[in-house]
């Protein structure tokens, strides 16, 4: 089997086949469509090597009880996917919550993902969850950042 990401379509049946499954998501099927020198950037963290990003993967997968992946919209240019996306997750002891955001994924030479990088508003999208703590939390950002 060709470890290889050659159309958009492929790329999206790969990446919401990590999440739409009832419970945990499982990435074992689409990490070796990974480059081992990746360079993956959140807003959160950056990380370097598939060592290190399939670690991440697991803490992910270990925090939450159910998440579930959408994408909305994509598109793929040479090496280039762009991707609009939802994430619905539950962690442990909070209510579901969605996070709205995009990635820009890009492939080396040999078809594997070498950068991805995703965008998300994290506070933003998890605090208009909390009854009244939302309200607050975007005047502020109103406020303060226009």
């Amino acid at each position: 089997m060709s470890h290889r990401i050659e159309s958009l379509e492929q790329f999206i049946e790969l990446w919401t086949g990590i999440y739409n499954k009832e419970g945990k998501p499982d990435w074992s099927h689409i990490l070796p469509f990974y480059d081992g020198d990746i360079t993956f950037r959140d807003s959160i963290q950056t990380i370097h090597g598939l060592k290190d990003f399939a670690e991440m993967t697991e803490r992910l997968t270990d925090r939450s009880k159910a998440l579930k992946f959408l994408i909305h919209n994509g598109t793929m240019d040479d090496k280039t996917i762009f991707i609009e996306w939802e994430m619905i997750l539950s962690f442990k002891k909070y209510p579901q919550s969605s996070l709205y955001g995009a990635s820009r994924i890009t492939l080396n030479d040999d078809g594997r993902i070498i950068g991805q990088r995703d965008y998300f508003d994290l506070w933003g999208d998890i605090f208009d969850n909390i009854p009244r703590f939302g309200k607050l939390y975007r005047k502020f950002m109103r406020n303060k950042f226009g």
